[in-house]
């Protein structure tokens, strides 16, 4: 039996490849900004004066959103989110230290007095509408 290599690609088109997945302006953070945008919201977006640079700060609500991709944020019990096969040596402890430092951020805004939420891509895939109604409704109850 021939072993499989770890990866198809050379390290240069991995990288190339790996360059264009985007952290910012995904489309699942386009969907909410837009949604609480229209609803009349006003927020400001990746502060890095914030743990964790949140992905949208409704700072007259002391309210922050983290719209998170599922696999790059190991969404347990989710149907987009599985152990990578390729290279498990490298992603799987790169995905649990972004499950870590979520962690951390989340604790450290509450203990600042911040409300934090997070938005799945799944949610938004399955109900974008349900999903950003309860979002509205969570901001706006205090």
């Amino acid at each position: 039996m021939i072993p499989l290599p770890y990866d198809i690609f050379d390290p240069q088109k991995r990288s190339e490849i790996m360059s264009h997945i985007r952290s910012k302006n995904t489309r699942g953070k386009i969907i909410v900004r837009k949604y609480l945008h229209r609803l009349g919201f006003r927020f400001r977006l990746h502060d890095s004066k914030l743990p964790g640079k949140p992905d949208i700060v409704l700072p007259k609500y002391k309210y922050v959103v983290f719209v998170h991709g599922c696999f790059w944020h190991a969404h347990q019990d989710c149907k987009y989110y599985r152990d990578p096969k390729t290279n498990p040596g490298y992603w799987i402890p790169k995905i649990q230290r972004n499950v870590e430092r979520d962690e951390k951020a989340v604790f450290n805004l509450m203990t600042m007095g911040w409300r934090v939420e997070i938005v799945w891509e799944c949610e938004i895939k399955k109900d974008a509408e349900g999903r950003l109604n309860d979002l509205v409704s969570s901001i706006r109850s205090l």
